[in-house]
């Protein structure tokens, strides 16, 4: 600084600081009158109010002056002119008698946040300029009275539930219309219950000078009402949760202060007008929650002023476009559950205010723009689009104060860059269901680091868990999950982390060692969640002993054998427990289970003895592929009265089924099947159980009839009573099952015609091996069928009056149901007996599969040529009737056929040369019927054997020893074999080993080169094992079991 300027600012600083003096000592002169002191006084003693949380009634004293009182405020004469007793607790009444209204010269009067009773009586205040009563507790009717408050400036009545009201048509215009300096008007969750065309014109026709409109769920409908452009100055409309016009008028965009729009949740529909947008001064616009409203962001040509742009739960769709760059102040952009596609415009990054950016659940692809200018960003979640790419060094590269980064359930790739951990402030990282690979290196931790949650899990990620992680003191979620980590895991690990409450290493390559040290219990972390699936465990963690806090413990599929210990019973928050999938043998006692569980699966284990009955609020239990062998306690249901899902499936259950399962009115999936069970359906399982969506007893020896009794609201989707002694009819009131998709009765005595009332929702049909008669004559058809076998019935007359055409469910493109959806986690597969290659095999209902069996009947005439349309059966069985004619060409066109029997019939003519078309074809029995000619020699034809055509005297050629003449040969364009020469050459067979050779090698390459499909395609190998069993007698069954669990033994 220069002399000259020196002198000059003290100077300055001289002239000034007499006023600064006197300004001061005016202040300091300044004290309440004693009246206002004793008016003040009298309030507080009045008023009800919690001590020990308010910071200013309690503070208020006597000897001091109470315009040094926190909350007040005097005038120069020492009058009060403002009070504020914004969030003190308060309760109970202010009536017309408070000592209140005795501060004639207040102006401003705050008590918001508080819990008065009754309603609000405040209105005798004629100076008042400021009345904040918002959230306060009042209710009831607004009062007419406070319009006598003339000199208003702002008025916030804004309310919670406390129901207070507004009623139109009158009140609101009375209320407001002598108020005409309002500039803030807040009356957010007060009913006013008006139309838009009334509300509008009272206030743009009252409040001319009115700044700031917030209405906030007030029960408003539309349209809006041009009238509102009268409010010249209006700068902030706020009109959230009410049930405006369909449409946005473009009218908002002529307001020309506009800086706030909030249209959130007001059920808007059609096109957001994008003028709207270019509104110079708007910098807050918000239009979330409007799921139907078509919102298209506009280029921004010139710097605008917007600041926050929310259009979250919008139906907005198109490009975010690179002019978003010139909106230079832009702090928020929230597009969370759009429709949003194309790339992120590396433009963003150019945005240095940026602060929270949400683009999830979008349809965008490309790579990750860098944010590495955006130094105020705290927040970015990009999770579930379709980005690709990698993550490089510098993405979030000088980024403090970023706190959350979400990029999961993309396409990322690449490795996880080490620079991600060395953010200072970064609290939460989710990168989960991506396709990040390699090793995750140690990293150096920051001295400042906050790392809370770090989820990486279902990603291709290897090699060892890194040491780093356990140098995260702050961390408190760890999830690794479905990952190639490998290596030994010591669970002694997690001591370090004393803030852990969730850790998540399910199916990784991981052995996960269990064994304690000498350290105290009591050091261990208190978890919430404990997911080690699949980590080839042999024992039960002894660190879990001490938990007080488990919620959900998952151990399944481990190698953990003997007895589930009782301590796991003493987690009393437990809710989720799953040890499914182990070599458990038994259940130690003592055990008291706790009434917090929901979920208990321990189904495929070895357990036997009692059975363990959860109680209370339990909604899924899971005892299926065990060795209880006991009766099922009769009060079953009494205690389980959220009961959702219940299995006790292939174990040896015997007995009846308990009438008190109809207790459980929740219950949605009931599953005894593969026991001994015997007796009859209990009818309330029937009648009373609306909720039932499955019902399970195939395989049992339950006997009598399907009680009819069916009600009106039925809401089965899956009826599986196979393989009993059922007897009887089908039920006529089955109709009322509106949803029912799967029925099997297969394998049962019941006596009837074919069911043509099943509703058309059916997409399974099973009726083999009973006693149904007649011909299949329905009105109705059933457009989502998959899979129908009627074999083994005395089903006649023929197929014509069957409209195959509406069969759509076995079309390609239309059979997309895979497994039954139950609640929130819970699916449900359901298995049936079908006929293919001759063997019985129980397999479960996927899209792939689709089947037509109407073998062992008496269905006479033609095939009809319409079964060409089934483009997408993969089983087709007519044998063992009596069709004639030749067989149709139009078979050719059923391009997925893996199995065609036709055999035993009256069929006649030569073998269509169009079945060659079938390369999917690997079982072909066309045996006893009285084909002639050649058979076709190409494609799959080759590989048949001579069983195929047996029966048929006709026939010739290969792989008959019958050979055809040279004229034979002609017409079906192969050549003779006299024609063949000595030593030539088979091309046909060549080529056909040759195609194996190449298909076959060129999988095992994929697998070899690609370690996510061959991880993938052996846990879907694992699966079908699983859930495929060929059918056995019942009597077999125990020793079946025994021969099982021998197996897992060793």
């Amino acid at each position: 600084m220069s002399q000259t300027q020196y002198h000059f600012f003290f100077f300055f600083i001289s002239m000034l600081l007499p006023f600064f003096i006197v300004s001061s000592y005016v202040h300091s002169q300044i004290q309440c009158l004693e009246d206002q002191k004793t008016l003040l006084l009298q309030l507080k003693n009045t008023l009800v109010f919690d001590s020990s949380l308010s910071t200013k009634l309690v503070k208020w004293n006597k000897a001091r002056d109470c315009c040094s009182w926190d909350g007040i405020e005097c005038d120069s004469a020492g009058h009060v002119i403002t009070l504020n007793l914004e969030d003190e607790a308060i309760s109970g009444v202010i009536d017309n008698s408070s000592s209140l209204f005795g501060l004639r010269y207040l102006e401003k009067l705050n008590l918001a946040d508080n819990k008065f009773d009754g309603e609000i009586q405040i209105y005798n205040l004629p100076h008042l300029t400021h009345l904040n009563l918002s959230y306060a507790g009042f209710g009831g009717q607004v009062p007419i009275e406070l319009s006598r408050m003339r000199s208003l400036v702002s008025l916030d009545l804004s309310a919670d539930m406390t129901g207070l009201k507004l009623e139109y048509p009158n009140n609101l215009k009375m209320l407001v219309q002598n108020l005409t300096g309002l500039r803030e008007l807040k009356l957010d969750r007060v009913d006013i219950s008006a139309q838009g065309s009334d509300w509008c014109r009272v206030i743009s026709s009252s409040l001319p000078n009115l700044r700031i409109l917030s209405l906030i769920d007030c029960n408003l409908s539309g349209p809006l009402d041009p009238s509102l452009l009268q409010l010249y100055y209006l700068s902030v409309l706020q009109l959230d949760g009410n049930n405006l016009s369909p449409s946005v008028p473009d009218l908002f965009a002529n307001f020309s202060s506009l800086t706030t729009l909030s249209l959130r949740n007001c059920s808007l529909q059609g096109t957001f007008p994008a003028m709207i947008f270019q509104t110079p001064t708007l910098q807050n616009l918000d239009l979330s929650n409007n799921e139907l409203l078509s919102v298209t962001v506009p280029q921004f040509l010139q710097s605008r002023s917007l600041r926050n742009m929310l259009l979250r739960f919008t139906n907005s769709s198109g490009s975010i476009p690179n002019s978003i760059s010139n909106l230079s102040m832009l702090s928020t952009i929230d597009l969370f559950y759009c429709k949003f596609s194309g790339s992120i415009p590396s433009t963003l990054s150019n945005l240095t205010q940026l602060t929270y950016v949400s683009l999830s659940q979008n349809f965008f692809t490309g790579s990750i723009p860098l944010f590495h200018l955006s130094k105020k960003l705290t927040s970015i979640n990009l999770r579930n689009n379709r980005l690709t790419g990698s993550l490089s060094s510098t993405h979030f590269k000088g980024l403090l104060n970023l706190e959350s980064i979400d990029l999961g359930y993309n396409l990322l790739g690449g490795s996880i860059p080490e620079s991600l951990f060395d953010l200072p402030s970064l609290q939460f990282l989710r990168l989960s269901n991506n396709q990040f690979r390699g090793r995750v290196n140690e990293f150096s931790i920051p001295h400042s680091s906050s790392m809370y949650i770090i989820d990486l899990s279902n990603n291709h990620l290897e090699g060892p868990i890194p040491e780093s992680f356990f140098k995260l003191e702050g961390l408190g979620t760890l999830s690794l999950s479905y990952n190639f980590f490998n290596g030994t895991f010591e669970l002694e690990n997690i001591r370090r982390l004393r803030n852990l409450n969730k850790l998540e290493l399910s199916y990784n390559n991981l052995s996960v060692d269990a064994s304690t040290t000498n350290c105290s219990l009591s050091t261990f972390p208190q978890l919430y969640v404990l997911e080690l699936a699949s980590c080839n465990m042999y024992n039960f963690p002894d660190q879990l002993r001490n938990q007080s806090n488990l919620l959900n413990l998952d151990l399944s599929r481990n190698l953990i054998m003997g007895e589930l210990p009782s301590w796991i019973w003493e987690f009393e928050r437990l809710a989720y427990l799953n040890i499914s999938f182990n070599f458990l043998d038994d259940i130690q006692k003592p055990y008291h289970v706790t009434n917090s569980l929901t979920v208990v699966d321990l189904h495929s284990n070895r357990l036997r003895g009692e059975l363990l009955l959860p109680l209370n609020d339990v909604v899924y239990v899971d005892y299926s592929n065990n060795n209880f062998e006991m009766s099922i306690p009769h009060n079953i249901g009494n205690f389980t009265p959220y009961l959702s899902f219940f299995s006790l499936a292939n174990n040896s259950i015997y007995g009846i089924i308990p009438t008190s399962f109809c207790n459980s009115t929740q219950l949605q999936v009931l599953d005894l099947s593969l026991n001994n069970l015997g007796g009859s359906i209990p009818p309330c399982l029937v009648q009373n159980m609306p909720s039932l969506v499955v019902l399970n007893l195939a395989a049992n020896n339950i006997s009598g009839d399907i009680t009819d009794t069916f009600p009106i609201n039925c809401g089965l989707e899956i009826l599986d009573l196979g393989n009993n002694n059922l007897g009887g009819k089908i039920p006529l009131s089955l109709a009322n099952c509106k949803s029912l998709e799967v029925m099997n009765v297969g394998y049962n005595n019941i006596h009837d015609s074919f069911p043509c009332m099943l509703s058309s929702s059916l997409r399974v049909l099973l009726l083999r091996s009973n006693r149904f008669h007649g011909e299949l004559r329905c009105q109705k058809s059933w457009p989502n069928l998959q899979i129908i076998d009627i074999a083994s019935n005395n089903f006649n007359g023929n197929l014509y009056p069957i409209r195959f055409s509406s069969w759509r469910g076995m079309m390609l493109g239309n059979n997309s149901h895979v497994l039954y959806f139950l609640g929130n986690s819970s699916y449900y597969p359901d298995k049936v007996k079908l006929t293919l290659k001759g063997q019985e095999l129980e397999i479960v209902i996927m899209t792939i599969l689709t089947s037509v069996d109407f073998s062992c009947n008496t269905f006479q005439g033609q095939i009809p040529h319409e079964i060409g349309d089934l483009n997408s059966l993969y089983i087709f069985n007519l044998s063992h009737n009596n069709f004639t004619g030749t067989i149709p060409t139009s078979l050719g066109k059923l391009k997925q056929l893996g199995s065609l029997d036709l055999s035993s019939n009256n069929l006649t003519g030569e073998i269509p040369k169009e079945l060659t078309d079938l390369t999917f074809l690997s079982f072909l029995n066309l045996s006893y019927n009285k084909l002639v000619g050649a058979i076709p020699k190409d494609h799959q034809f080759q590989t048949f054997s001579a069983d195929s055509y047996e029966g048929n005297t006709g026939l010739c050629g290969f792989p008959l020893s019958t050979g055809c003449n040279s004229q034979t040969d002609e017409q079906n364009g192969v050549p003779g074999e006299s024609e063949k020469k000595a030593g030539e050459i088979e091309w046909d067979y060549v080529s056909a080993a040759l195609g194996y050779v190449v298909g076959l090698g060129s999988f095992v390459w994929v697998l070899l080169c690609c370690p996510s499909l061959r991880e993938t395609y052996f846990d879907q190998i694992e699966r079908l094992f699983e859930k495929i069993f060929i059918r056995q007698q019942r009597r077999r069954r125990r020793g079946r079991r025994v021969v099982r669990n021998e197996v897992r033994r060793h």
